[in-house]
């Protein structure tokens, strides 16, 4: 995403700014600023984001061998909530499949667990057919196993949504309205004040920074200390957006598939549409 898009409205009356503000791909956090925007859009796109883009999930699981003290379906479950790397370029949901959702190559996957106690099984055991999906959590426990106790399985993983179910859900947004924020460091409060401020919203030369507030996530920590030294109102039409993957796939593929998956609705329901004319 680049730093600063704007999307103009037919006619250029009205312009929608985007502004990146983190994006950290070690922690799967991205962060961006939405202005000239509405609550309606900037929710429509929180849920978008959450339920329309599809990532890879464990659906079905079939047991050759189960001696442990967990029933079969209790397994299942488990599996069905590990988190996969989603490879979308490879696979097709299945509902949308050249095959009618019978099941494909390209649009399930199988992944192969077979182990014997005693030991601990961990997701890094399973052995997926794709090396590009694979549990994200390696030492994600599916059950601990006695002497002589086993477990031999195979389970085939689809593209999915989150509205269909939260296993298939790529991660949590959320977002606030934009602060307008107003620094007063010759205030006559400040002195007394200053040590109630968090040490990160400090420049170097130690005054109070309105970019470190905003940046640093300060807002709540800042707002109503002393409205002389820091003063907070809210913009209700921009807003900060918080977008973190939880790790099938990272946050700015996160919200380009939302978008897709918006436009495509949006087409669909034109053509609808014209068919009424």
């Amino acid at each position: 995403m680049a730093a600063e898009k704007r999307a103009e409205e037919e006619g250029g009356v009205s312009k929608m700014q985007i502004k990146l503000i983190e994006n950290n791909s070690k922690t799967g956090k991205m962060s961006f600023m939405l202005k000239d925007s509405t609550p309606a859009f900037a929710n429509t796109l929180r849920r978008a984001i959450i339920d329309m883009v599809p990532t890879m999930a464990i659906e079905t699981v079939e047991f050759a061998q189960n001696s442990s003290v967990l029933y079969d379906e209790m397994i299942a479950h488990r599996l069905g909530l590990f988190v996969l790397s989603t490879d979308l370029k490879s696979y097709n949901i299945p509902s949308k499949c050249s095959c009618k959702g019978k099941g494909c190559a390209k649009c399930t996957l199988k992944l192969v667990l077979k182990a014997k106690g005693p030991g601990t099984v961990y997701a890094s055991d399973m052995k997926s057919k794709d090396p590009k999906v694979k549990p994200v959590f390696p030492k994600t426990v599916v059950a601990k196993l006695l002497k002589d106790q086993e477990i031999e399985l195979v389970a085939t993983a689809i593209l999915g949504k989150g509205n269909e179910h939260s296993k298939w859900s790529p991660g949590h947004v959320h977002y606030s309205y934009l602060p307008n924020v107003t620094v007063n460091n010759d205030s006559k409060n400040f002195e007394e004040f200053k040590n109630k401020y968090p040490p990160q919203a400090f420049d170097k030369s130690g005054k109070l920074s309105k970019t470190l507030i905003i940046e640093n996530n300060l807002i709540d920590a800042c707002d109503e200390v002393c409205e002389d030294v820091v003063k907070i109102d809210y913009d209700k039409t921009g807003f900060i957006f918080h977008v973190e993957s939880w790790g099938q796939l990272d946050p700015v593929t996160m919200v380009n598939e939302a978008i897709d998956a918006l436009n495509e609705d949006l087409d669909e329901f034109a053509k609808k549409l014209s068919k009424l004319k």
